[in-house]
């Protein structure tokens, strides 16, 4: 069934309805630029080692961070009680251990602050009427994600705080998955309430569109794995890897499935092919969509996402041969979240927007 605004419909209703979509649209992209952000300030966190700089999870008073030099050696203590302190940062100074403390509480300030975007909003355009019956649970859905993924945080946290000197790979791929999740829900639904002029793709070009997102989210849980793994800083060669395009010893920890996330030359071998694999299935997806929809938007914006694939190639060999240097690594994690925007965006374009109330629609 597809609905269209009716021409009989009265003009107050549509504009109203249009209104409030436009709204809660916007408040949408805000919430995005700022999960943005804190997907960067969370990058920035872990190149920096300072992930670890905080060893206690206080939802509510840990927002006010040490105000004196009294709590801050008391604060720079409880560090050095961790493996990571122990054995790596055993000279660290307290204005030192200051630096990585800033980026941490920066971290958890900003994710603090996105449930804050979301949940005070909500309540007012939920109470004041602005939303429509079938967008409540899905904007309801994104508060219960966001308090999830701050119990992922944390739950990543503490695999450094005993044994390891740095968080589980596991559980950071897991933790920067599900902030992608969270990404794709606020851009699905943000795009779903905006206006379009080109009629909804067909099913198969929808299904394409979809498996497209789903394949770049897998990419970034394994650039993640190698993240974790510190794997960007070895087999700094391209196009061969150490040596070969199918490099030796990629199964040598036994049983052979942990070599998928545990073996550094196994988890870059993935990411790389993957990468391949991702391109070839975006220019497939853009030549089967001219194909099917020629000279429309949906077949442009196929193309516009192989090109920023191919860019974000080029990004994620830069970073290689530069050993992982921060600057390229936080872009290449970047555009990688931003191509996931995008690809999303794509997606629900081929789906047309959300219909309107019955009130001002009529069914065909």
């Amino acid at each position: 069934m597809t609905a269209i605004i009716s021409p009989d419909a009265p003009l107050a209703i549509r504009d109203r309805e249009l209104h409030n979509r436009k709204l809660v649209r916007n408040w949408l992209y805000v919430v995005l630029v700022v999960l943005f952000a804190l997907i960067m300030v969370g990058g920035a966190t872990r190149m920096t080692g300072s992930g670890l700089s905080i060893t206690e999870w206080k939802p509510i008073h840990g927002v006010i961070p040490p105000l004196n030099h009294t709590e801050w050696q008391e604060e720079f203590e409880k560090y050095q009680q961790i493996p990571q302190y122990e054995q790596i940062n055993k000279d660290m100074t307290l204005d030192e251990f200051k630096g990585i403390f800033w980026w941490e509480w920066a971290h958890r300030l900003l994710a603090r602050g996105v449930g804050f975007l979301v949940a005070i909003p909500l309540v007012f355009f939920w109470l004041s009427g602005r939303l429509e019956r079938g967008l409540k649970p899905r904007l309801a859905g994104l508060l219960v994600l966001g308090g999830l993924q701050g119990a992922v945080g944390w739950w990543m946290v503490a695999s450094g705080l005993t044994e390891r000197v740095s968080v589980s790979q596991y559980r950071l791929a897991v933790h920067l998955t599900f902030a992608c999740v969270i990404l794709i829900a606020v851009a699905y639904i943000a795009r779903g309430l905006a206006t379009y002029t080109e009629a909804a793709a067909s099913r198969a070009v929808q299904r394409f569109a979809g498996i497209m997102v789903f394949l770049v989210l897998v990419q970034i849980y394994l650039g993640a794995l190698v993240a974790g793994l510190h794997a960007g800083l070895t087999y700094n060669t391209w196009p061969l890897m150490d040596g070969a395009i199918i490099p030796g010893d990629l199964f040598v920890i036994d049983p052979a499935w942990r070599n998928l996330f545990e073996n550094p030359k196994t988890v870059q071998f993935i990411h790389r092919m993957f990468a391949y694999t991702v391109l070839v299935v975006a220019i497939w997806h853009a030549l089967a969509t001219r194909q099917t929809l020629p000279g429309t938007t949906h077949a442009r914006r196929a193309w516009v996402l192989v090109g920023l694939v191919l860019v974000q190639a080029g990004i994620g060999v830069a970073t290689l041969l530069t050993q992982a240097h921060m600057h390229w690594a936080l872009l290449h994690q970047g555009f990688a979240v931003f191509v996931l925007i995008f690809a999303t965006a794509h997606w629900r374009a081929t789906k047309g927007a959300y219909p309107l109330p019955t009130e001002v629609i009529v069914r065909n």
